[in-house]
Parts: structure tokens; C-alpha cells; sequence
């Protein structure tokens, strides 16, 4: 009887054991959070770094000129192929000179007669002035010729100045270039009535070479980049480099040449005016461009990954480093500009410091972790050295 009993409680005192078993162990959550948790990280070392501002532009020609006509008549003929290069002082436009060379040949007839007068008189003048000593012409003769001489030469001279007005038209009828540059599509053809300086220009032309870009900042922007001068200490010209439309780089570097004065008021932009060769005329006016200006070299830059900045709903940045402790900690920080894939940090992370890129969703401020440098080295930097020590 003692044996049967012993039997019928075996099964409970059996699985009384197996749960005082399982209780001797500690229970671990479905996370796993009692284990340290691994992050990649990036060991942050100051580095020169060129500082740019990439902004919009547009090409201008340095010199345009609209072409009119400074005299009325018919146009007679065109010398010259739209969209090539002329110099200046070429003859692009004949205007029929016909009543101007008739102007010119009359005042220079007038001229001529005027002289003829002028002489005559003075020598009859001349003649009065001796009579009135030997009491042959009374002096009111000698007087009035006198007069007559000095009426004939004045006529000369206003002569002289009809036949060089005259001169001016005539050779206005040849409508030559005020500088050199391409020329662009002709608004006349031969036979067309032009009148002196019509609204309407023959034809326009442009200088490109050199050529301007004019660049478009905000004014707060641009008095950051004064600043980021004046703290880098750079002097002398700003280099410039330009992107065109279709991606491609534009070979030559131009150099930042004046900044407008003032500040739109519709926009508070302020116009930043580039010049560049440009002997390929690669560049023509109204083309947009991107241009990349050079504002120097900081040399002890702070870049950090984009991934291990973040920003709250105020837009405040802050980044997750790894103590010495191998502890999470939380910094803020400032971020200038992006460069590249990078944050330029200006206050907030240090020669050294381990930036967190990887597996900030799984950990938070005070966490012990175990950092993998994402760069394929468990490294930790000698404070102060910015070298590393292989572990």
C-alpha cells in the first residue's frame, strides 16, 4: 500500500522540481536590454576642408550696345552676317547718302566763295587804311571796309562749321559698329526707312568675352560669408567656378568683381557679379548656371556624417556620442553646411569625439554600448593626438 501511494505523487513532486528549476534563472526581456547593445560609430578628427557656396547665376555680357541710326533715310545695304563678330568702328549699314553728299557739296561751295569774299575784302581794307593817311579816303570809308572784311570772315568761319556738320551726316550714313562683339539678328533689311535714334535697334551687340555672372544672395547669406572670411582670415580676390545646365563643369575659374550696393527691397537679395573668360563664347547671355564660390580653407574643420545629426521639431541639431565609459551621451550641436555627405559642425563635437552613425534608434542617453568604427577599425583616438590606437 505504501508503494502505490508513493507512485500516485510522483508526477506533481516532479514538476514541483522543474519549476523551481526554471525560477534559478534570470528571466530576459523579448529585447534582450540587460545586453550591450552594438553601435557603428565615426571617430571625428579636424581636418582642412574647403568652404564653398554653391548659389544661382546668371551670364551677362560685360558690354551690350544697341545699333541706330543717327541720320534719316532708306537703307541701301547690310555688310554684315548675323551672329558673327564685328570691331568696332566697322561698317555695318549703308543709308542712301545721296541728299547728304548734295548737303556737303553745297556747303562746301558756300565755303569756298566765302573765302573768295573774304579775301577781296581785306585787301581793299587794307588799301583804305594806307588812303586815309595821304588824305585819298575819308576815314568813315576806311572804317566801313574795315567792317565789310571782318563780316565776310566770320562768314567763312560759320561756313566752315556748315560744311562739318554736313561732313557728320554723311559719314552717319555709314552706320558702323560702337563695339566689338557678336552681333545678333538684323530688325532691317536693305530698302527699309530708318529715321535718327528710332526707338528700335538695327541690331544688338554683345561682348562675351570677357563675360559676366551675376549670382543671387540673400543678404544674410551673404553677410555669413564676410564673416566666414573675416574669421578665416582670407584677403584678396574670390575665386568662382560654375556648373552649366546640362551637369557638366566649366573649365576656366573666374573671380568674384563687385557686390551691388544695395538690398532689393521685394526680394532682400543682393547681386553678386562674377567675371570669367570665356574665349569658346561657351557662355552666352541668359544662360543659368550654378556657381560655386570659394569663401577658404578652414583648417580645423569638424565634418560629421548626416546620419548621426538629428534635429527635434524646433530644428535644433544634436548628435549621440560614446564616452569614455563606453556610455551613450547626448551633444548639441550647430550645423553650418552640408558639405557633401557631411555636417560642417562649428560648436558641439571635438577632435576625437565618437559620433554615433549607426543603431541610434536602439539606444538612448546613458546606455553602456559597444562601438564598431563603421570604417572597419575598432579604434579609439589619444585625446589630444588625433591618432589612433588599434585594438
Amino acid at each position: 500500500m505504501f508503494h502505490i501511494h508513493s507512485y500516485r505523487h510522483f508526477p506533481v513532486i516532479f514538476i514541483t522540481i522543474i519549476v523551481m528549476g526554471c525560477d534559478q534563472h534570470p528571466q530576459l526581456s523579448p529585447m534582450g536590454q540587460n545586453m550591450t547593445q552594438e553601435v557603428g560609430i565615426k571617430v571625428i578628427h579636424v581636418q582642412p576642408v574647403m568652404l564653398d557656396s554653391e548659389l544661382t547665376g546668371r551670364v551677362n555680357s560685360s558690354m551690350t550696345s544697341d545699333v541706330r541710326p543717327q541720320v534719316d533715310g532708306i537703307i541701301k545695304q547690310r555688310l554684315f552676317t548675323e551672329g558673327s563678330e564685328v570691331k568696332a568702328g566697322q561698317v555695318l549699314y549703308l543709308i542712301d547718302p545721296a541728299t547728304y553728299q548734295a548737303s556737303y557739296d553745297e556747303a562746301l561751295a558756300q565755303l569756298k566763295n566765302a573765302q573768295a569774299t573774304v579775301v577781296a575784302s581785306r585787301l581793299k581794307a587794307e588799301r583804305y587804311a594806307s588812303s586815309v593817311k595821304d588824305k585819298g579816303v575819308s576815314k568813315q570809308d576806311a572804317d566801313d571796309a574795315q567792317a565789310t572784311y571782318q563780316e565776310n570772315a566770320a562768314s567763312v568761319a560759320q561756313y566752315k562749321a556748315a560744311l562739318e556738320s554736313a561732313s557728320i551726316n554723311l559719314e552717319y550714313t555709314k552706320v558702323r559698329a560702337p563695339i566689338s562683339g557678336q552681333i545678333g539678328i538684323s530688325s532691317v533689311t536693305p530698302g527699309a526707312l530708318v529715321t535718327a535714334n528710332q526707338t528700335d535697334a538695327l541690331a544688338t551687340i554683345r561682348q562675351l568675352d570677357p563675360i559676366y555672372v551675376d549670382i543671387t544672395q540673400s543678404s544674410t547669406e551673404l553677410l555669413k560669408f564676410r564673416q566666414q572670411r573675416k574669421e578665416l582670415q582670407v584677403n584678396g580676390g574670390v575665386p568662382v567656378t560654375l556648373r552649366l545646365e546640362d551637369g557638366s563643369a566649366y573649365p576656366v575659374a573666374g573671380k568674384l568683381e563687385l557686390t551691388e550696393v544695395s538690398v532689393n527691397e521685394t526680394t532682400g537679395s543682393v547681386t553678386l557679379r562674377a567675371i570669367f573668360q570665356n574665349p569658346d563664347h561657351t557662355l552666352f547671355p541668359g544662360m543659368y548656371v550654378r556657381a560655386v564660390v570659394r569663401n577658404g580653407v578652414n583648417q580645423r574643420a569638424v565634418l560629421a556624417p548626416q546620419q548621426g545629426i538629428s534635429r527635434n521639431v524646433k530644428g535644433d541639431a544634436s548628435a549621440l556620442v560614446v564616452d569614455d565609459n563606453n556610455k551613450v551621451e547626448q551633444r548639441t550641436v550647430i550645423a553650418q553646411q552640408v558639405i557633401g555627405t557631411n555636417w560642417l559642425i562649428s560648436r558641439g563635437l571635438e577632435d576625437g569625439d565618437r559620433l554615433i552613425v549607426e543603431g541610434t534608434s536602439k539606444v538612448k542617453v546613458g546606455d553602456s554600448v559597444k562601438a564598431e568604427d563603421i570604417d572597419g577599425q575598432n579604434s579609439r583616438p589619444i585625446q589630444g593626438t588625433g591618432q589612433e590606437v588599434k585594438k
